[in-house]
């Protein structure tokens, strides 16, 4: 598969010491790609930089093989980008607003315009300082997919959205996959980036601390199950034999167990004596990857 998007050696220091650092990424064609992180880590910075709104301090990103930062307008010429901040002109309607940015761009399928207009049930007619967050974000979406972009961006796209919304927009993503476009994704919807992307890269701090598949994931070595016991004394005699740090105890007869693969036939020769109700394997999510990642990172900077 043909990268698409290349990012070598990216940084950005700011004044107050916040930046990006080293940041290498290849995103391929047709690849919907996550970035995660939390809030000031560097996602926005990185984003901007693909767009070609910032100077790298050191480092390039190409864009479908051009220079994102020397030839900026021929890259935003293939991009469709919904920032996590949307700002628009108060006085214009919805409507001007879409036609404003459909002439900047020279296009001429307005009835491809049309079709998003009414695939997110969006009224034109209301004017942007009346709208909504929701309202203004499909605003956004609609004038990010107009040209039919080989890449797109999408910093939270679906913040404010409904849940029917959202749901619209996953099917929107999967659309865009099976044409073989481009996806960067960056949201703090776990659901949204598993039922979307193929791969996930977290950063932390300005730099990336995670890049993989999310087969690798869904399948990772870590395992959790859910045991409901059939009687209370059951319970209390699995934990008086049953030794585990990670055994977290919901109520008198229900726990949770999170182990490693090579730990489960240990398990399940202990739990075999005793009566259940409920013995199921739990499966392993984005969010609690990402959390185990950060509990796990966090501990390690202790240890150093």
């Amino acid at each position: 598969m043909k990268e698409l998007i290349n990012i070598k050696n990216l940084t950005k220091e700011f004044k107050n010491g916040h930046g990006i650092y080293d940041i290498n990424l290849s995103i391929r064609e047709g690849e919907v790609f996550g970035y995660l992180g939390p809030n000031g880590a560097g996602k926005s910075t990185t984003i901007r930089h693909i767009l070609g709104f910032m100077k790298p301090q050191k480092g390039q990103i190409f864009v479908d093989g051009i220079d994102a930062w020397k030839e900026s307008s021929k890259v935003n010429a293939i991009l469709g980008y919904v920032p996590g901040e949307i700002a628009m002109p108060e006085f214009m309607t919805g409507f001007e607003f879409i036609k404003y940015i459909f002439e900047i761009r020279k296009l001429k399928d307005w009835n491809y315009v049309e079709e998003l207009i009414e695939f997110w049930e969006f009224d034109p007619k209301v004017k942007i300082k009346r709208m909504s967050k929701g309202m203004k974000q499909k605003v956004s979406l609609i004038c990010a997919f107009m040209h039919k972009p080989k890449v797109l961006v999408l910093d939270e796209p679906t913040s404010g959205l409904d849940p029917l919304m959202q749901e619209k927009f996953i099917n929107l993503i999967k659309s865009v996959k099976a044409e073989g476009r481009t996806v960067i994704l960056s949201s703090h919807i776990f659901q949204e980036i598993e039922k979307t992307c193929d791969r996930v890269a977290i950063v932390k701090n300005g730099r990336i601390v995670s890049n993989i598949d999310m087969d690798e994931i869904k399948y990772n070595e870590n395992k959790k199950f859910e045991i409901v016991f059939s009687k209370q004394t059951e319970m209390k005699d699995f934990l008086s034999v049953y030794d585990n740090k990670n055994t977290q105890v919901i109520d008198k007869t229900k726990l949770f167990i999170n182990l490693k693969q090579k730990d489960m036939q240990d398990l399940l020769k202990i739990i075999s004596k005793f009566n259940t109700r409920i013995f199921k394997e739990i499966p392993f999510t984005l969010e609690e990857y990402f959390m185990d990642f950060y509990k796990f990172k966090k501990e390690n900077e202790k240890n150093d």
